[in-house]
């Protein structure tokens, strides 16, 4: 099978999110899978700044990572580490996700932008949330 017709079919999937951004956050790619996870269409992403999907409170602490990520080249999570965040969706709920980033470089080498491929694991962490209240209560009584 040809490498090309699959990278094709995984960013027209609507079962992860596939962003990529480019050195200064700005988002370049929004497949299908994005636009179902976080509300918004492909026309309204594209251009804007990853603080579209960031709730304002992390927001610091992830551009600290981002710029620290375009200076070194290197990222922990580029490696398949699997990082957990929350994020916005177009309705202003929060949701939870887990992602991996892999950094794009030009033909010199230098990082100029990062692609991630996002799932949206809400469900599962609210179902953990729950069983952790139980677990509590059930440790007081």
């Amino acid at each position: 099978m040809d490498a090309s017709a699959i990278a094709a079919a995984l960013l027209d999937s609507s079962a992860d999110a596939i962003v990529a951004t480019d050195r200064n956050g700005t988002i370049t790619l929004w497949n299908p899978g994005a636009v179902r996870i976080f509300g918004h269409s492909a026309d309204e992403a594209t251009g804007q700044s990853l603080d579209l999907i960031i709730p304002e409170n992390q927001r610091a602490r992830h551009w600290a990572g981002y710029r620290e990520v375009m200076l070194t080249g290197r990222s922990r999570y580029s490696d398949g580490d699997v990082l957990a965040v929350p994020a916005l969706h177009k309705d202003g709920r929060r949701i939870s996700l887990e992602f991996t980033i892999v950094p794009l470089t030009d033909a010199s080498g230098r990082i100029n932008g990062l692609a991630s491929v996002l799932r949206d694991v809400t469900a599962r962490f609210e179902e953990i949330r729950q069983l952790r209240r139980k677990a509590a209560v059930a440790l007081r009584t």
